[in-house]
């Protein structure tokens, strides 16, 4: 029998005639024809890569287009913001006359072809790249950028302040907050083993918050991984009749198995995840239950793109996302537009609602939360004016030492 050499294209066609007319043609296909490169539907390329250190200590990003577009992101990495400005513009080289429309190909490419994945100096710095692609196409499109997600799942985000003590709880209470987060009080950094008079000093601080909140807020306490294994079960053993909202990095998260014996030994909800990166960081997690609310922060751990997947990991764990967020007002945007696109939010960080740096600062509203944004792609427009005294910045992280012997401790 003669082979047939009929193309697949050509079968396709014929199964497609219609009343005896064939189709002459099929649209072309959106697969590569050579590497790197996919159908054009009306060009749009990148020119520039922009980045500006901030105060108090952020790095915004801005991705210029040749159609005069431009995507804003936060690319930031606590004390090490040069480092950062300098993995973007390693960056720029593959991104300049790229269509920035093809964001999760652009995603792969930069985090896979730097051979050494993963670490928070390349997905800080992918990260915010990742905003400011979504931010495009969402302008591009006129849409905001959860609405690229199949629209959103709520119409409005509950937000936390802080408090350090009942003076301040009183505070936030009356400016609305329904959800306050915490430290632990202490006068000096914590031993790896403490005495009565810390443990007592730290809990009562916190039932002195309990008190003043009343038992409708919700009061999570951040141990900031800057307390031991061994003290941090006690702590949280004195914190249970208080019922924190949840404890945050009790202790350091890169031996998960320490975590998991932490999570059986209360309650209490433990949350982690804002030194975990990527999806491939939180899967272990996940897997070994030793967090029930993970804290994914979206200028590190891979934006946008990598926080919907995350997500959507722990959702099928029952585990809700409260986003970590000690950063600028595009964070807080990006946070928005995931808590909107995904079941599974519970609670947002925020230390700026953009006063002094957004055009349209976001509001608190009565109920503790804040509107979805409504404007297209992130929906924020930075204040070039206000912006102008806040341009550079030197931020350090902080050194402590331990008060005794003067050996270093986390802070």
């Amino acid at each position: 029998m003669k082979k047939s050499s009929i193309s697949r294209r050509t079968a396709i066609q014929s199964v497609l005639g219609v009343a005896g007319t064939a189709i002459t043609a099929l649209p072309q296909s959106s697969y590569a024809s050579s590497p790197g490169q996919f159908r054009e539907y009306g060009k749009v390329k990148i020119t520039k890569l922009e980045t500006f250190l901030v105060k108090p200590r952020w790095i915004f990003l801005k991705i210029h287009t040749d159609v005069g577009v431009v995507g804003l992101g936060e690319p930031l990495l606590e004390g090490r913001a040069l480092t950062i400005q300098t993995a973007i513009k390693e960056v720029e080289p593959y991104l300049i006359g790229k269509d920035p429309r093809h964001i999760i190909h652009h995603w792969q490419a930069i985090y896979r072809h730097a051979f050494y994945r993963g670490g928070p100096i390349l997905t800080s710095a992918l990260s915010g790249i990742d905003h400011a692609l979504w931010d495009i196409k969402g302008k591009l499109l006129n849409v905001p950028v959860y609405e690229l997600f199949g629209g959103p799942t709520r119409d409005r985000v509950r937000i936390y302040g802080r408090a350090s003590n009942a003076e301040d709880m009183k505070k936030r209470k009356a400016e609305g907050y329904t959800v306050i987060k915490t430290g632990i009080a202490k006068k000096n950094p914590a031993n790896i083993v403490e005495n009565p008079q810390f443990v007592k000093y730290a809990i009562d601080n916190f039932a002195s918050l309990r008190e003043a909140g009343g038992p409708e807020m919700d009061i999570a306490i951040d141990f900031h991984g800057a307390i031991s294994p061994q003290l941090a079960k006690v702590l949280i053993k004195g914190l249970e009749p208080y019922q924190p909202m949840f404890i945050e990095e009790p202790c350091q998260a890169q031996n998960v198995d320490t975590m998991v014996d932490i999570a059986r030994g209360t309650h209490l909800p433990i949350a982690t995840g804002e030194r975990i990166f990527t999806k491939w960081g939180f899967r272990e997690i996940l897997e070994k239950g030793a967090a029930s609310i993970i804290q994914p922060d979206l200028c590190h751990a891979g934006g946008i793109t990598e926080g919907r997947i995350i997500a959507g990991m722990a959702e099928a764990y029952y585990v809700p996302i409260a986003p970590h967020n000690p950063m600028g007002p595009i964070s807080l945007a990006v946070g928005l537009h995931l808590a909107a696109s995904v079941p599974n939010f519970l609670v947002q960080e925020q230390v700026s609602l953009g006063e002094g740096y957004l055009k349209k600062p976001f509001k608190l509203e009565k109920d503790g939360t804040v509107l979805i944004p409504s404007g297209p792609g992130l929906g924020v427009e930075l204040d070039e004016t206000q912006l102008k005294d806040k341009i550079g910045h030197d931020w350090k992280n902080p050194e402590t030492y331990n008060a005794l012997d003067g050996s270093v401790v986390d802070w």
